[in-house]
């Protein structure tokens, strides 16, 4: 699969192009997608997407954006399952969000050789939102708009994956998405806190500041069965901070370096403030041994 951070400078061959911002790659972006190969391959075109880095409502207001469930690496790489051959990440910023519905999409086909489009039913695009599904076939491009796709009489959305991570309900969740969910990173250095109170962890670099869970899970990492922490470590002295430590069991391993893959599998707990290291210790210890009875 290529990615574009920038539009070619030279003409595209011609495309059958999806358009979206893909967050978290549920069920819906899925059911889209197999569209747009499908309708590449009937008429003999590349199947591309096009998404945007960051999140418009996280360049609008960054401070009431929605946590992000997919980074841009995360998104690529699912995309690339998907069987996309070209993506296109267009930088959102003040001038792009300033091109009109009209200069969109002159820029689809003159730059991107796309006149087959692929987007939900309730695509907005251009300036103030002002372009709608319609514009696409007014101005003559082949449109395929998806319908709603629906689970247990609802919507599946971005919105919906959230609100069950949020509330903990990793089995709603992975329905939503086809699969469990998962955080990507590198694994570095932490302060060697898990190995001092005798639970060492892999620290996952986080990409993103406001996740959209957070607490204690039985996880995977890259298969092997684990528990996991995502927050800041109330009970830690010092500046709070986002981490997301993972307890493999039974592990001697080295993995600092290494990009890897947690799934998260089941809830435990929220996260909590301890009156000690030792009651932190005991918890640890309880939530080891419920992550192992999950696993049983």
């Amino acid at each position: 699969m290529q990615v574009f951070r920038h539009l070619p400078a030279l003409p595209c061959p011609q495309l059958a192009l999806a358009i979206g911002n893909f967050d978290g790659m549920h069920l819906g972006h899925q059911a889209l997608l197999r569209r747009l190969l499908d309708a590449a391959s009937k008429a003999g075109k590349i199947p591309a997407v096009m998404t945007f880095e960051p999140h418009p409502r996280e360049f609008f207001a960054p401070q009431s954006a929605p946590s992000r469930l997919t980074t841009l690496r995360e998104k690529l790489e699912l995309l690339d399952t998907m069987g996309v051959e070209k993506v296109f990440v267009c930088a959102f910023n003040q001038r792009f969000a300033a091109i009109s519905a009209l200069e969109f999409m002159q820029l689809l086909r003159e730059k991107l050789n796309a006149d087959t489009i692929l987007v939900g039913e309730d695509f907005r695009f251009g300036a103030k939102r002002a372009g709608t599904v319609g514009d696409f076939v007014t101005n003559g491009f082949d449109l395929v708009s998806l319908p709603q796709v629906k689970l247990h009489d609802a919507r599946v959305s971005s919105t919906r994956v959230r609100e069950a991570l949020a509330a903990g309900d990793l089995t709603l969740a992975s329905s939503l998405l086809g699969r469990h969910y998962s955080i990507s990173g590198k694994v570095v250095h932490g302060a060697k806190r898990g190995r001092q109170l005798g639970f060492p962890t892999a620290n996952i670099h986080m990409r993103h500041e406001r996740p959209a869970l957070t607490g204690v899970y039985a996880v995977k990492l890259q298969g092997l069965n684990a528990v996991a922490n995502l927050g800041v470590r109330p009970t830690i002295e010092g500046v709070p901070k986002l981490l997301l430590e993972v307890h493999v069991f039974d592990f001697n391993g080295d993995l600092y370096g290494q990009h890897v893959h947690v799934e998260f599998l089941q809830k435990i707990r929220d996260e909590q403030k301890f009156e000690s290291l030792d009651a932190l210790k005991a918890q640890i210890a309880n939530d080891i041994a419920v992550a192992r009875n999950f696993f049983k």
